[in-house]
């Protein structure tokens, strides 16, 4: 299968094929930010976050001949990333909820406005969401999976992955609101 993707580190991922340590570990400098942070919205918790990162770092580099260039690496690897950080939720029993499929079709609440947004409140109000909200509004929000993708990963309904979403943003609304970050339209 010829690979339909030209990675502009292609070099380095040839070298992690043939086992090279020192281009392991430029790869991993190039992804190390992106993937640590993607770990991180969805467990929650940087000390865990890096210890799954660094787990899927590893099963990248066992499995990188299975990389076949059909992506970007760093689409690929996301993806490992993704599985691993949901495999460690799944461990620690997180539930979803399955929430009534009514739900799924509630309104969306009023458009919001920033005011002087300050990322950092906003990062902080997505980390005091409920575990199963944040994970959906991550995947769907921050990682561009669909409802599909989400209720197949997570073994949820897809209504319920709507509903999740919903219920994630209404409560992170009422977060930044309790902080004057926006205000209502």
């Amino acid at each position: 299968m010829e690979a339909l993707y030209k990675n502009i580190h292609q070099d380095v991922i040839d070298r992690c094929r043939a086992g090279e340590r020192e281009a392991q570990f430029q790869l991993y400098k190039i992804y190390y930010q992106s993937m640590y942070n993607t770990s991180l919205r969805i467990v929650g918790n940087s000390t865990e976050a890096e210890d799954v990162m660094q787990e899927a770092f590893l099963s990248a580099f066992k499995k990188i001949e299975t990389y076949a260039g059909q992506v970007s690496f760093g689409a690929w690897l996301k993806k490992i990333v993704v599985n691993r950080s949901l495999d460690y939720l799944k461990k620690r029993r997180v539930q979803f909820e399955e929430l009534d499929e009514r739900l799924a079709d509630e309104t969306e609440a009023p458009m919001m406005e920033p005011q002087g947004v300050d990322v950092q409140k906003i990062k902080k109000a997505i980390f005091k969401l409920p575990e199963g909200y944040r994970v959906v509004l991550s995947l769907y929000l921050l990682e561009g999976y669909d409802h599909d993708e989400i209720s197949e990963i997570l073994n949820i309904s897809n209504s319920s992955s709507r509903s999740q979403l919903l219920r994630a943003k209404k409560k992170l609304r009422e977060y930044l609101l309790k902080d004057e970050v926006f205000s209502i339209n």
